[in-house]
């Protein structure tokens, strides 16, 4: 089995969250991780790239799909991450959470999720994310829900 990262390494350098962005800022991981250009924000064609590094770092065998074993590691690994970074499953979190769920990005919905069905998805959740509709996900759409 091929591995194109050591998973430790990406986890690191990839999902690892610095004390300052751990200060109780909404958002503040995923933008540590997502903001590719530091600017702030996060725009359409950064979530894309970014979906496509992730996909790339756990579609192991390089065929272009994540088999049920990949999808899994991928579950546990952004579990681990969201608990220990993210304070867990709460609010905004979840939607980055459920729009990297098998459910969401299997669009064809035969137990395969192909980087073309993974990078598809990227607009249905920025819309999602986007609370403030300023078309960039930013802190601001992070924290206390909408009510």
């Amino acid at each position: 089995m091929t591995f194109h990262f050591p998973l430790g390494v990406f986890l690191t350098a990839a999902l690892a969250l610095p004390a300052a962005a751990q200060q109780g800022v909404p958002g503040a991981h995923f933008l540590e991780n997502w903001d590719l250009n530091e600017d702030g924000q996060v725009t359409v064609a950064e979530a894309t790239e970014k979906r496509g590094d992730v996909f790339y770092m756990f579609d192991q065998d390089e065929n272009g799909t994540l088999d049920a074993a990949e999808y899994d590691l991928f579950d546990e690994t952004r579990k681990a991450d969201m608990e220990a970074n993210a304070g867990g499953h709460n609010g905004q979190m979840r939607g980055v959470s459920q729009a990297m769920a098998r459910e969401f990005n299997d669009v064809d919905k035969d137990g395969l999720v192909t980087e073309e069905e993974f990078l598809s998805q990227v607009p249905a959740w920025f819309l999602m994310m986007d609370r403030d509709g300023d078309n960039v996900l930013t802190t601001n759409d992070f924290g206390h829900q909408r009510g």
